[in-house]
């Protein structure tokens, strides 16, 4: 059991005593306990949290510059990018900072797929990673409109208008979302308070994410609690190097795209002043949204009696929803995908599918893209429903090791699971 730390410091100490914030730190990130057996894959958590910090600075820095208004939002991006003093690269940073914020959350997502890291006791850290995602899918579609320019005038046209796919109060939420009958000033006035704000939120979301984790500790490449101290180690020094070689090599990532290919992730026409008489012959939103778009436009056709809008509008929303109950779905006795000979294969296919979802989405929808994107949309919804359900019942899982300790000292683990198969196999 850790003491309070006796701080040198008499300032820090003296504050600590009235409100042991340090105290708390030290406790929650230097002693914390880690699983020993952790991957770099774990380092993308972190890497999200950093990410949302200079999305932050940088929209602040953004928001004193930029105009909300028809007549002005265009050519105040404009300015910023030409005439404030390093205008172009907070711009920049935070315009590709989007992107790398989802690239991080969805490899962070993927790895709790693969992982299990989902299941009891860590279901309420999952379904809060969930609203992240919800509430980051929000912020950006707004601040996708704020640059006004052709592909954001459209694509807030089009987006919202799905809402009217709604029975009874459709046209209701529309005109709510507008502020008027067309999108206008009102509706630009709207989603830059909100883009404002729902960071704000999302930081709060976060830090509920990170008290869950705190409490439930990590799962880990194995997908067993740990047993004793010999299954972890304290967050520092550990991790915390960990995490900082992760995080240099994201930042180079990170760099290469605002120095070198600044606009490679978005869409040219965003540099067309918005212009509601004239139409893009394709209009597409930002690449992190595609796979959500492919199976928006797949349904084609009414479904009994819903129309194809509206059936389209609920796939949309509910490839989101169905990862709320995820937990449930999944009847494996095991979590990890290391001790489950089947499933490891099925989640390269399902992430394929959703890399397929992505490209589908990005075509006309039309044509061979079109029935790609049906197949897609229906296997995606196969996989949750159908296939991890059934899975788990049928799937014979390998030996879990003893311990976390087990195949990291190189005592068993991954030789003893072979060993035990082996002999399943003779008998």
């Amino acid at each position: 059991m850790s003491t309070a730390p006796q701080w040198k410091n008499p300032v820090v100490r003296w504050v600590d005593e009235r409100l042991p914030i340090f105290t708390y730190m030290d406790h929650e990130y230097n002693q914390f306990p880690m699983p020993r057996n952790l991957n770099y894959f774990w380092n993308f958590g972190a890497l999200a949290s950093i990410v949302l910090v200079v999305m932050i600075v940088t929209g602040i820095m953004l928001a004193m510059q930029y105009t909300p208004h028809v007549d002005h939002a265009f050519n105040s991006v404009e300015r910023i990018m030409r005439d404030v003093n390093y205008g172009w690269l907070i711009r920049y940073i935070h315009m590709n900072g989007a992107s790398m914020f989802f690239i991080v959350v969805f490899i962070h997502m993927f790895r709790g797929l693969y992982y299990g890291s989902y299941k009891a006791p860590r279901e309420l850290l999952w379904m809060l990673g969930v609203v992240i995602l919800l509430l980051m899918m929000a912020t950006a579609f707004m601040g996708y409109v704020l640059p006004w320019g052709q592909m954001s005038y459209w694509g807030a046209t089009v987006i919202t208008n799905l809402f009217s796919a709604i029975p009874l109060v459709g046209e209701w939420i529309v005109t709510l979302l507008w502020g008027g009958f067309a999108v206008d000033n009102a509706t630009l006035n709207r989603f830059f308070a909100l883009h404002y704000l729902l960071p704000f939120v999302l930081v709060g979301v976060v830090g509920a994410h990170v008290v869950s984790l705190h409490i439930t500790k990590s799962n880990n490449p194995d997908g067993i609690e740990m047993k004793g101290p010999q299954d972890s180690v304290p967050f520092h020094p550990y991790f915390t190097a960990k995490d900082s070689v992760g995080m240099g090599f994201f930042l180079i990532f990170f760099a290469f795209f605002v120095f070198f290919a600044p606009n490679y992730l978005g869409h040219p026409d965003n540099y067309i002043e918005a212009n509601a008489l004239v139409t893009p012959a394709h209009i597409v939103p930002e690449w992190y949204f595609l796979p959500f778009y492919a199976i928006l436009r797949s349904i084609t056709f009414d479904v009994l009696f819903i129309p194809a809008k509206l059936m389209g509008v609920i796939l949309m929303f509910g490839s989101i929803l169905i990862l709320f109950i995820l937990p449930w779905l999944d009847t494996a006795r095991v979590r990890s995908a290391k001790y489950r000979p089947i499933y490891k294969y099925v989640f390269w296919v399902f992430l394929i599918d959703c890399i397929v979802l992505g490209w589908v989405g990005a075509q006309p929808a039309e044509g061979t893209a079109l029935i790609i994107g049906q197949i897609g949309t229906f296997y995606y919804f196969i996989h949750f429903l159908v296939v991890m359900p059934v899975l788990g019942k049928i799937e014979t899982p390998l030996p879990l090791p003893a311990s976390i300790a087990e195949p990291v000292t190189g005592g068993g683990g991954g030789a003893s699971a072979g060993a035990a198969a082996a002999k399943m196999e003779k008998s």
